[in-house]
């Protein structure tokens, strides 16, 4: 896939690098010439440029890319230039917005973005879901809704996987158990080992019922 992030402060020049990393094809832009020579060597295309106008999205090609990043939090402004640029002239597949607050994240929906993101506070809701919960990690899908990783409770272990009545007791499915680093997907015949990390997708508050057995 094609990714292009316009802006790399701290947070847009991560995810480049990490899109990078992760074998996707990445179009880096900025106008700040330091900061794009220094991420030359890790993406496929570092470009110096000042995004004013839909002309400046077409010289550097934007409308090939499968999905376009703005990733620039401080000048509100020019991101929803960029974003309205994206999807209602150059009709972009998927343009992820950068927000600072709920209210930007408003007016960038309300324009056109598939999907926009207020980094500062996501990273704090997933620290404060690893700090205050029972489980080893935790994916929210939703506010409610969440796929949770538990060591697996000692009153389940030697007990195979479908006995356990899980959905019909707690209304939530055990989807994996995580061995030796990978994730594997297991049935109703698996038997529960002492110190399986059991993968559980459900409401956050049935979860924490399976976490506290």
């Amino acid at each position: 896939m094609k990714f292009c992030v316009i802006g790399l402060g701290r947070f847009g020049y991560q995810l480049a690098v990490s899109l990078a990393e992760n074998g996707m094809d990445v179009m880096a832009v900025d106008s700040n010439e330091s900061i794009v020579s220094s991420i030359r060597d890790q993406v496929a295309h570092a470009i110096r440029m000042r995004v004013t106008d839909a002309e400046s999205l077409y010289n550097i090609g934007v409308e090939e890319m499968d999905t376009v990043i703005v990733a620039m939090g401080e000048n509100f402004a020019q991101t929803i230039l960029i974003t309205a640029l994206l999807k209602k002239r150059l009709n972009i597949p998927y343009v992820i917005a950068r927000a600072i607050n709920d209210i930007h994240k408003d007016i960038l929906t309300l324009i056109g973005a598939d999907r926009v993101i207020l980094p500062e506070k996501e990273i704090g809701i997933r620290l404060a879901d690893s700090l205050s919960s029972p489980f080893t990690d935790l994916v929210r899908l939703t506010k409610d809704f969440a796929i949770s990783q538990i060591i697996a409770p000692e009153k389940i272990i030697g007990k195979e996987l479908g006995s356990l009545n899980l959905f019909d007791k707690y209304e939530v499915h055990c989807i994996g158990v995580k061995k030796n680093g990978k994730i594997l997907s297991i049935n109703d015949s698996y038997v529960i080992q002492k110190g399986d990390r059991l993968i559980f997708s459900g409401h956050k508050d049935k979860l924490e019922k399976i976490a506290k057995l």
